[in-house]
Order: structure tokens, then sequence, then C-alpha cells
């Protein structure tokens, strides 16, 4: 008995000092900047929408190097309304995104296998009319150059299918009426959650970002949102 309270001590204080590092690390190096490449023209705005624990990036639905329209259809979308100005993409784990719209919903086997590589990933995508910078929206403007980089980072996220589009996620209910679920490539975990997508997205077209996230707050830092 007192050798199995001992290895189940043991366990235990592991598991926390385990916890314990993973925490401090995110808090450390979410605190330490990618610094933003200097000398861009200001040609494309983009938004970064954050909350408390999501990140998603807001991106114009028609410019001169992409229309997202053609490929994000409209029809994919409750109202297939297609009176909108802004796209905003967000990454993460399928289970998540699909089995839990609330956090009423959330279910211990859902979360385990998020956190450790054990389930697929979905891209979600909204459409917007004109953000409203705020709080939980800051503008950026970036360069045509940088702008090209953060679709190609995009649409390397998504799988597609044979004529080259991307899969939406037909059985998948939306959370509002102009949103919509897309197949996505990698596997959500502990190490790259929602946000560290979000962030490598920011240091892919050149802005600021931490040198690793696992969490919104960390890019709300870097942006001063509190």
């Amino acid at each position: 008995m007192r050798k199995f309270l001992k290895y189940t001590g043991y366990s235990i204080l592991t598991f926390v000092a385990l916890i314990l590092v993973y925490l401090s690390c995110a808090w450390v190096l979410s605190r330490l900047t990618v610094s933003a490449e200097k000398n861009a023209a200001r040609q494309v705005t983009i938004y970064i929408k954050s909350s408390s624990v999501h990140t998603d990036i807001l991106l114009p639905v028609k410019s001169n190097l992409k229309d997202w329209s053609k490929s994000i259809l409209y029809k994919h979308t409750r109202t297939a309304d297609t009176a909108f100005n802004y796209i905003a993409f967000g990454w993460g784990d399928k289970g998540f995104y699909l089995e839990t719209p609330t956090w009423n919903d959330l279910k211990a086997s859902t979360a385990f296998k998020a956190a450790f590589w054990l389930g697929s990933s979905a891209v979600h995508t909204t459409y917007y009319k004109t953000p409203k910078e705020g709080k939980n929206c800051v503008k950026l403007v970036i360069s045509a150059e940088q702008y090209q980089r953060l679709i190609s980072f995009i649409e390397k996220s998504m799988q597609l299918n044979n004529a080259g589009a991307p899969i939406a996620i037909s059985y998948a209910k939306p959370y509002g009426n102009n949103d919509a679920f897309y197949e996505a490539k990698g596997r959500y975990s502990l190490f790259h959650t929602c946000n560290t997508w979000a962030n490598n997205a920011l240091k892919a077209c050149g802005q600021k970002a931490c040198w690793w996230t696992p969490f919104s707050t960390g890019i709300r830092y870097q942006y001063g949102q509190k």
C-alpha cells in the first residue's frame, strides 16, 4: 500500500510539474516578440479577431490577388448571402469545432484527443461585413507580397479535392448564418493549437508575432489587447 501511495504521489507531482513547465514556457515564449518586417508597403487591410480562447485572421473577400468566394463558396453557408467584404479563417481540432459549440458541450474524450494529436483538424470560415476595430479586433495593413504569403499559408492548411477546391464538411452544423467548416491538414495538440496556427500565419506574412503561443492571450499581448 505504501508503494502504491508513493508511486501515486510521484505521478501526481510529475503531472503537476509538467503542467507548470508547459504554462511557464507558454507565458515566457508568448512575451518574446518576432518583429514585423520593416518598410513594407501598405496595400492590403487584414484584421486579427480574437477572444479569450481563440484567434481568427480576417481577409478581404476579393482582391487583385485572391477572390476567396470562388473557393469558400457562399452556398456553403446557411443563407448563401453574398454581401460580405471580409472572410475569417480559423484552424482547430475538428472534434472541438463540430462537437463543442459551447463549453457546456465539451467532453473529456474530445479534449483528450485534441490535446494528444489523436483527432483531425478543420478550418472554420465566417463571412463578415466590414470589421470594426476594437478590443477584440486589430487592423493591419500589409503589402501585396506579404498578403500573397498569407494566402499561400492558409491554402496549404486546407485539404483539397481532385479539382483543387477546399473540401466542405457538409454534415457540420454551422455556428451562425454565414459560416462553414472545411477539412484541414495537420493535427491539433497542446503544442499546436488554433492560436499557434494564427500566430504562424502572422509570421508567414511578416507581421509581429509571438515566438510561440498556444493561447490567444499571447497574440493579444503582442498587439496591446487586454
